[in-house]
């Protein structure tokens, strides 16, 4: 197990005014970092690998769809182009930060919502632009780990049975799927079903409060998923994820209004002794 914590609790997008967070987080134990990439190019990215590198930190990253006007579902030929011509761009960034793993909702953009579930053709066209990826990705050594969210982000991926059978459809050893526990807290009848379901399709495991908190304070019982996950054989990228009102630009997308978390060290040092006692007692 490799755990690591998603950098979207310090920022959208991470600066060298992070580097002293993200030391303390090496300094704690983490083995690595889920760095967002939103904007920004891929030198900026190459020059922020090095510094994690330098820290002995291992590189991920979490991107998205950012608006419908880029989506790579979308019948229309010129937004699916951008859609498309955004997820080289993820790739792009993904080979000079160094990532080992792709995660995030890349498949349609958040809070868009059609009305209805994902038609056949929208699958059809994800499934092509996600296999593509693949194909890089493979040929580049990192792997993709497409995020389900709960229905009031998207209506593309909720649901553990609908990423089983899109990952089948992508069907290409290097896709997988992100498993979160707050949206799969929303969204599943049985948590530890879900995850037996999904099985070797899981590339990334991230571990999120209930209320986007402290791992640990709330109410899902993380002991027990652990359990499921290790007896699944998973032994990949295990990720904190929390969320704050201290970050604007963040605090709209996730809904977050208020602190979930009294301050980073007791987030960061809380969080990755609860997860590590768990992971060793499954």
């Amino acid at each position: 197990m490799k755990l690591g914590v998603n950098l979207l609790c310090l920022g959208g997008h991470i600066d060298e005014s992070h580097l002293p967070q993200i030391e303390r987080i090496a300094e704690i134990g983490y083995d690595h970092v889920e760095v967002p990439v939103m904007r920004g190019s891929p030198d900026h990215y190459a020059w922020l690998g090095g510094k994690l590198s330098g820290m002995g930190l291992g590189r991920a990253q979490t991107s998205i769809v950012p608006d419908p006007d880029a989506s790579p579902l979308s019948d229309d030929p010129a937004v699916r182009r951008r859609g498309l011509d955004h997820l080289s761009w993820i790739q792009d960034c993904a080979e000079a930060l160094g990532s080992e793993t792709v995660g995030g909702p890349f498949h349609a953009p958040m809070g868009h919502f059609t009305g209805e579930g994902p038609t056949e053709g929208e699958i059809e066209r994800g499934a092509e632009a996600h296999r593509a990826m693949a194909e890089r990705a493979a040929r580049n050594g990192y792997r993709l780990a497409l995020e389900h969210l709960n229905r009031f982000e998207t209506y593309f991926l909720n649901t553990m049975a609908q990423a089983r059978d899109y990952a089948d459809r992508v069907d290409h050893p290097a896709f997988g799927i992100m498993y979160d526990t707050f949206h799969a807290n929303i969204e599943e009848q049985d948590q530890h079903a879900a995850i037996r379901h999904l099985g070797e399709k899981m590339h990334v495991l991230h571990l999120s409060e209930n209320d986007r908190g402290v791992v640990g304070r709330g109410q899902i019982d993380f002991a027990g998923i652990l359990r499921t996950v290790r007896a699944a054989g998973f032994d990949g990228h295990v990720v904190l994820e929390a969320f704050g009102a201290g970050v604007p630009e963040l605090a709209a997308a996730t809904r977050v209004w208020r602190p979930l978390f009294p301050d980073f060290e007791t987030l960061f040092t809380e969080s990755h002794d609860v997860i590590r006692r768990a992971w060793e007692a499954a």
